[in-house]
Parts: C-alpha cells; structure tokens; sequence
C-alpha cells in the first residue's frame, strides 16, 4: 500500500479538528491566499494584513457569540490537520438566520487547494456532523454551490439527503440534510 492509502484508511484516527493557534498563522494565511481566486474565503471574516491573535480572540468571541460582524450567528470555527498540517477548516453554525436556512446551512468546510482529492473533506464533514450534535442541532444543513460537483459527492458520501435546489440570493445552492 503507497503512503496516500495507508493515510486514506487512517484518516478517521490522523485528522484532528481543533481550534485555531498562534502557530497555524502562516499556513492560514497561505491557505486564505490560496483560495481568494476561487472567491471562497479559508478565514472567515478575516482582513488582510489584521493581527493573528486579534482575529483568534474575534473567532472565539463569535463562538460564544458576542462580537458577531451583521447578520452572523455564533459559530465553533476549527482547524482540520493531519499529523500537524493544516489541510482545512470547518465553520459550524450554532443556529440559522434566514439566510443560512435557505443558501448558507450549519456547516461550511474548505481544504486547501493542493491538498484536495485525499479524503479530506470528507473527513472534516464526518467529524463536524459530531460537532454540531454537540452543539444541540440535530437536523444539520449543509449547503454547496450547484456547480461544485466535488463538494456535492462529499455531502452525499456522508450521508446528505438532497432536498432542494435555493436560488435567488447569487450562486444557486444544493441543500442536503443529515438527519
């Protein structure tokens, strides 16, 4: 067995989600770069060039859900790694406005580009799915753009049952639910 499948069928037991550290700085921001072409954000909410621990404390304070930018909700927003790397992120919504409820869901997941096609995803949506139950949501939504095949196959893979097609607000949206 070559490395990628041993790390494939390991992959429950080597991703951790985790908050955010001092440490994941340069990886963040590299991976924040990364994805500004495909206009898909790694950081949430996040300025360029803002301080690193500031932004941490903003992300813990959405968390418990003070500090909260328009119309967001509180969020748990972590880190996905793999023995120490950082591979993704995941933003799991405690609660839905209207605009999650119809485009946005409880979770949104990125990994970064030149790490894709591992299982990556698909792992950090098993794992977030745990979180959100964690969280008190037992219906979780999870939204992908119509025209993200890869991230439709991801939702589908874990179990997403597909209800609708939303659009009117931009990019027109696949809902799936995990009940």
């Amino acid at each position: 067995m070559d490395r990628e499948r041993i790390e494939r069928a390991l992959l429950p037991q080597l991703l951790r989600l985790r908050p955010f550290r001092p440490e994941d700085e340069s990886p963040a921001r590299a991976a924040h770069a990364a994805m500004r072409p495909e206009g898909f954000p790694f950081l949430l909410d996040y300025t360029d060039g803002e301080p690193w621990r500031r932004y941490l404390e903003r992300r813990e304070a959405n968390r418990r859900g003070e500090r909260l930018p328009g119309q967001w909700v509180p969020s748990t927003f972590l880190a996905a790694t793999v023995e120490g790397r950082l591979v993704g992120r995941i933003s799991v919504r405690h609660e839905l406005n209207s605009w999650l409820a119809t485009y946005g869901g409880h979770i949104g997941y990125a990994v970064v580009p030149e790490l894709r096609r591992r299982g990556y995803a698909s792992e950090i949506l098993r794992q977030g799915l745990i979180i959100a139950r964690s969280v008190g949501i037992d219906e979780v939504l999870v939204t992908c753009d119509v025209s993200n095949v890869a991230s439709a196959g991801v939702i589908e893979g874990c179990g997403g049952v597909f209800e609708s097609v939303a659009s009117g607000d931009g990019t027109p949206k696949r809902r799936y639910w995990f009940r």
